[in-house]
């Protein structure tokens, strides 16, 4: 996998992981936008995950 492509995996997980992480903040607990927003969160932080584990693996 080319470098560019990585380095664009890697800025959609942090864009996705940052708003969740705004939204989880600012959502009332009770509302399935909070469900939405932790699933996002978990979403985000497992595309991170996953290119950097390709990163490695390709070093």
């Amino acid at each position: 996998m080319s470098p560019d492509a990585l380095r664009a995996f890697f800025r959609m997980g942090v864009w996705v992981t940052i708003v969740a992480l705004i939204l989880v903040v600012t959502v009332p607990r009770e509302s399935a936008e909070f469900v939405v927003s932790i699933c996002s969160l978990g979403v985000g932080v497992a595309l991170i995950s996953v290119v950097l584990l390709v990163q490695r693996l390709l070093r």
